[in-house]
């Protein structure tokens, strides 16, 4: 029996780009970080309309520029155009979802969170886009 080939994949078939960016910044001496990314990894998994991006800042100083991460985690979130949150984070799965789901319920703001927020979120989306 004979079984047509799948047709290849174009670009309106292709899986489109995430709208919503997740960051998580972080340091891998932290212990509370390393304690998160599982946390941080699985909620990639649950929620595949976003793009979760793990950024060290001391391995990548020169994405977070003149951010001065003092609480971890930190969390910038996007909306793909604008930053709408930045600020630290209590490491708890449902907290980080909670936010997300808000945030992306929530109409656009007519700007971003912060002028520093949406320098740190240009850098991550050039540094990591696929």
């Amino acid at each position: 029996m004979n079984h047509p080939s799948p047709a290849p994949a174009t670009e309106s078939s292709a899986t489109p780009p995430a709208a919503w960016w997740v960051v998580c910044l972080c340091a891998n001496w932290c212990g509370v970080c390393r304690d998160y990314r599982a946390l941080f990894d699985a909620l990639a998994q649950a929620h595949p309309g976003a793009r979760f991006v793990w950024v060290d800042v001391e391995d990548e100083e020169d994405l977070a520029g003149d951010l001065d991460v003092e609480t971890f985690p930190t969390l910038l979130i996007a909306d793909g155009q604008q930053a709408r949150f930045l600020g630290p984070l209590l490491p708890q799965a449902p907290v980080l979802a909670r936010l997300l789901a808000s945030l992306q319920d929530a109409p656009p703001p007519p700007s971003a969170v912060s002028a520093q927020a949406q320098a740190v979120f240009e850098r991550v989306r050039a540094a990591h886009a696929q």
